[in-house]
């Protein structure tokens, strides 16, 4: 039986970046609108942009004044259905955390797209330790039933800036 999946207006950008085409493949269109639905409990509108670290750490200074580039930075307008969100995500940090961490520049986007879609619904993990094993273990779920490893098995450098909500 077929599990129906929420609705999903989804407009993906990219920023000028230095070497676009690598992130422009990791993220194919269907892609990351099949990650988002997995993720949804209804419907929604959501942008996902990718950015540089210039527009990343301006974005994280001015909205949680903290002046450095994060992975993904998520800015939730509603939670009521159709949900309104834009997920933003920094090319270059992203990149580096794949590298560092031995992952796929894909599976590394599609973790950060389904962490930042679960913040836009009310999950944080930064409420408490529950919170995160709760959050942590949904995110692990979704990613395996899109047939990603779980993020957390392999771990994501410790020293890594949080990801974050605002």
């Amino acid at each position: 039986m077929a599990v129906s999946l929420p609705a999903l207006a989804l407009s993906l950008q990219f920023a000028a970046l230095q070497d676009p085409a690598p992130h422009r493949a990791a993220l194919p269109r269907h892609q990351v609108r099949r990650w988002i639905r997995h993720a949804l409990a209804h419907d929604a509108e959501i942008t996902v942009r990718i950015v540089d670290t210039a527009e990343g750490r301006t974005l994280n200074r001015d909205y949680r004044q903290k002046d450095y580039a994060t992975n993904v930075l998520t800015f939730d307008y509603t939670d009521q259905s159709p949900l309104a969100a834009d997920l933003v995500l920094c090319a270059p940090v992203v990149a580096g955390e794949a590298l560092q961490a031995g992952k796929s520049l894909q599976a590394h986007y599609a973790h950060l797209i389904v962490h930042g879609a679960l913040h836009a619904q009310g999950w944080d993990h930064a409420t408490g330790e529950a919170d995160a094993q709760a959050m942590e273990a949904r995110e692990t779920a979704i990613l395996a039933a899109l047939g990603f490893a779980d993020p957390y098995g392999d771990g994501l450098v410790a020293s890594q800036p949080p990801i974050a909500r605002v």
